[in-house]
């Protein structure tokens, strides 16, 4: 507790623009880029393994000579719900990106950032808001068939 409010009387930091800065102020905003593309490669992983369950466990089902299942309903259970956590993960982390982002193009940080003074394109955040609708798309799908 009290170390809260010595962190909140802490004068503001200074930035001073170097070379060395502004190259650590690039480095920074690459390792987000690389961080939310992670993120988008774990989320759209779990939609593509929850969407494969369940058509996997569809498909096996309705083979000849197969008996069926004891619980019909499970392996569209499972893929609801890693559907789901991909659905999650991609919104928490497009959400953190965009945050994390605005942090980094705040007016304190504009002697660091060089030339252009917007954010401008951000393809990964495209990429992701994207990605979610497929994914809620496909998460309608399974709970559409599952009723």
């Amino acid at each position: 507790m009290e170390g809260d409010a010595q962190a909140a009387s802490l004068p503001h930091f200074q930035v001073s623009a170097t070379e060395a800065s502004h190259f650590a102020w690039l480095r920074t905003r690459m390792s987000l880029e690389r961080t939310m593309m992670a993120w988008v490669r774990t989320g759209i992983g779990l939609v593509g393994f929850g969407f494969t369950i369940v058509q996997f466990f569809e498909r096996f089902s309705r083979m000849d000579g197969v008996a069926p299942p004891s619980h019909p309903f499970a392996a569209r259970y499972i893929g609801l719900v890693l559907i789901a956590a991909g659905i999650v993960a991609l919104v928490l982390s497009a959400a953190q990106y965009r945050k994390t982002l605005r942090y980094l193009w705040h007016r304190d940080f504009a002697p660091l950032v060089g030339v252009d003074k917007t954010p401008g394109s951000m393809p990964v955040y495209a990429i992701a808001i994207g990605l979610i609708l497929i994914s809620v798309f496909a998460f309608m799908a399974v709970l559409v068939r599952l009723v």
